[in-house]
């Protein structure tokens, strides 16, 4: 029974790292559709405000801009800096390790 119980566990666990996290969901491009087809943030997939509108054309549709849209934005700096006054280890040339 232990044995059962540990693999449904192991299961779930190896599962759950294929979802993708709640943050990366929608906030990719700016600007937005809404309307009956798309309710809430649902469709976020323009670049621009005039690519949005030539998609609702016609439709019971509008376009508005994308809350959780962070614009592009640097890496993040490097997790490792030396201290004030300190150089980094010179870069291994060729052939060394």
């Amino acid at each position: 029974m232990h044995k059962a119980i540990l693999a449904v566990l192991a299961a779930t666990g190896l599962a759950a790292l294929g979802v993708a996290p709640a943050e990366a969901v929608g906030t990719r491009y700016p600007f937005c559709l809404q309307g009956d087809e798309y309710p809430g943030l649902s469709y976020c997939t323009f670049t621009s405000y005039e690519q949005c509108q030539a998609t609702a054309s016609g439709r019971f549709l509008y376009c508005i801009a994308n809350p959780y849209y962070v614009g592009e934005s640097e890496p993040p700096p490097s997790a490792y800096r030396p201290l004030r006054g300190r150089a980094l280890p010179p870069a291994p040339g060729p052939g060394r390790y």
